[in-house]
């Protein structure tokens, strides 16, 4: 089977099993989510949305956290972990989106790969939830199971962002990549993948050659 008939059959699996795929981050606007995709790294998204209440209640935008100080932000998203740095660089966008931008989150993965402690994977996430381009979050999930069906063939974060790229529907690209989180966490695990319960298996390389 065909790389191109393997993307289409899984984004049609993937959709029949998380027909509602968003993002799991709590944000009430792009900024929000920008800091709490930075808070993320390294740190579970259930983790962050229970730091982030409390930060956007202090610093609910660019300009109130751009003046922040920079022992305050640390204690509140210390549970996070690495929170010096991340607390460094979640102001210093503020600071860089206000003086840059003029307040606003910049809407390419060039402009946004320019802040501070902005990586591709959380610019193509800007870029696609935000702005609704094209875009592909190479999170662990999406490389793991982009591996497992045969799509790719590489651990490297930018070849499989670029691969699947060229493999997924533009439209449908965003929303592929949540659901993979989402089928990561259900199905398709690190270590005990449930290839039997899988809508997946039929096609997926994986489970075709280890069941």
């Amino acid at each position: 089977m065909e790389k191109q008939q393997i993307a289409v059959l899984a984004e049609k699996e993937l959709e029949k099993l998380y027909p509602d795929a968003v993002c799991s981050l709590d944000a009430a606007d792009p900024f929000q989510l920008l800091v709490a995709t930075r808070l993320s790294a390294q740190c579970t998204d259930a983790r962050v949305n229970l730091v982030t209440p409390a930060l956007f209640r202090k610093y609910p935008d660019a300009y109130s956290l751009a003046e922040a100080d920079v022992k305050d932000v640390e204690e509140l998203i210390h549970s996070c972990g690495f929170f010096r740095q991340k607390a460094k660089d979640i102001i210093g966008s503020a600071q860089m989106i206000i003086s840059v931008h003029g307040g606003t989150v910049p809407d390419t993965i060039e402009e946004l790969t320019r802040l501070p402690g902005v990586g591709r994977k959380t610019a193509n996430l800007i870029v696609g939830d935000v702005y609704n381009k094209p875009a592909v979050v190479a999170d662990t999930h999406l490389i793991r199971i982009s591996n497992r069906l045969g799509l790719v063939d590489s651990k490297d974060p930018l070849k499989v962002e670029l691969e699947m790229k060229k493999l997924l529907s533009p439209e449908k690209s965003n929303d592929f990549c949540h659901r993979a989180v989402l089928h990561g966490r259900a199905l398709c695990d690190a270590r005990k993948p449930k290839c039997a319960e899988c809508p997946l298996a039929y096609f997926c390389q994986f489970a075709l050659t280890n069941n």
